[in-house]
């Protein structure tokens, strides 16, 4: 078989999974009903795995020089598709269903697509020149999302009727920030686990809303 398999790239896939799962949640996989709630759960997973997908690559120190640049373009393909996709996929779920929306919708992920095409290329260039890690990065990393819109969609309830506006404003205002040129410092270990611990509240926060 064509590809590469190993443990490398199992975090990678696992987080493909739930962004496909959650784009079957959110067009009424699950008894015919639209399920954004689960699809937002499912973009969440999809964050945690790909939080640490690059470190679990690294510990194997044998890697070829075509496992490296699989792993940077397979690790890309896969964020396309759970944080590019899937975010326009929830937001039609929730009312984005208009000619009016379909721009923002084809927006958010093409400048994703964008921002990770880019980032390819000058990974693969960098790598080049250096082993070290990366240490900050270019416009705001696509996987920020797994954390804004979960956020954003746990005050669904509160926001009411003007909530699909709310949320496809920030869907405008992120794929912007994809694209724009500023840099982010890359978060170390503790921000990581802060980061989790922010998601983990999240979590809790929209199983609270849901029931209440």
């Amino acid at each position: 078989m064509i590809g590469f398999y190993n443990y490398t790239v199992i975090l990678t896939y696992m987080s493909l999974a739930s962004a496909v799962s959650g784009i079957f949640f959110a067009c009424g996989m699950y008894g015919n009903t639209p399920h954004p709630t689960y699809a937002i759960v499912c973009l969440m997973i999809s964050g945690l795995c790909d939080m640490f997908d690059g470190k679990v690559a690294r510990t194997k120190k044998n890697r070829t020089e075509d496992e490296k640049k699989f792993g940077i373009q397979i690790d890309s393909l896969c964020d396309a598709v759970c944080f590019g996709v899937l975010p326009a996929v929830i937001g039609y779920s929730i009312g984005l269903n208009t000619l009016i929306d379909l721009p923002v919708l084809i927006l958010f992920p093409l400048c994703a697509v964008i921002r990770l095409a880019y980032f390819n290329v000058t990974e693969e260039s960098r790598q080049k020149k250096t082993d070290e890690t990366r240490k900050v990065y270019e416009g705001l990393p696509v996987t920020s999302v797994a954390l804004i819109l979960p956020l954003i969609y746990s005050f669904q309830r509160d926001i009411g009727e003007c909530f699909p506006m709310v949320y496809g404003s920030a869907m405008f205002l992120i794929a912007i920030a994809f694209i724009t040129r500023f840099r982010i410092k890359k978060p170390r270990m503790k921000t990581m686990l802060a980061f989790i611990g922010i998601g983990f509240l999240e979590f809790l926060w929209l199983m609270y809303k849901r029931t209440h």
